[in-house]
């Protein structure tokens, strides 16, 4: 018998309210169902949205197929996530494995600090500017459903070298010559009379 987790709709002509319940999907929309899991009301701002998690998480794991806007209210309950958890397609990091070992730590207590060179930074402190502030590094997150991801990953920062625009680079970096020469590029072209 295969069961599903779906929407059955309940309210009057024009306003409806829905009932999130497990039922076999040979029944019609509103026919009998096995369980009754949460309720759903759209009209409301912001929307209803009530799930008996432990309920939900249960009849997945005894193998419910979510229709996709159940599987949205899923989602959004976090009853989804706990199931996704639990049959292993996201994996989790404990808190002792997420704090750095103790051997990361020896270094700074030997008193070698490893150090940070910015570029840029060193012609500033002559011209007697404050050193600029390191552009911020942003987070990646990928959530990977198998080991290709990482291995793909790897290979496209390999050799990556990026070409930084003319434009982009500050006047006192550009040699003399390549100034000249883009200057001596302008005024070939002839202004109009």
């Amino acid at each position: 018998m295969p069961v599903k987790i779906r929407l059955t709709r309940m309210g009057k002509k024009k306003q409806p309210t829905y009932r999130v319940v497990v039922a076999d999907s040979r029944t019609p929309r509103d026919g009998a169902y096995i369980d009754q899991i949460g309720r759903y009301d759209p009209r409301q701002d912001p929307s209803l949205i009530e799930i008996d998690n432990d309920k939900a998480l249960d009849w997945l794991q005894k193998g419910a197929q979510p229709t996709d806007r159940a599987r949205k209210l899923l989602e959004i309950s976090g009853a989804w996530t706990r199931f996704r958890i639990a049959k292993g397609d996201i994996h989790t990091i404990s808190e002792a494995l997420a704090t750095p070992p103790p051997a990361a730590a020896a270094p700074a207590a030997i008193g070698h600090e490893p150090e940070i060179h910015v570029v840029g930074a060193d012609a500033a402190e002559e011209a007697g500017e404050p050193a600029p502030d390191p552009a911020p590094v942003p987070e990646v997150i990928v959530e990977a459903a198998d080991d290709a991801v990482p291995e793909a990953l790897a290979a496209a920062t390999d050799g990556a070298e990026t070409e930084v625009p003319a434009e982009a680079v500050p006047a006192e970096e550009v040699p003399a010559e390549a100034a000249e020469a883009a200057d001596d590029a302008g005024d070939d072209r002839e202004e109009p009379a």
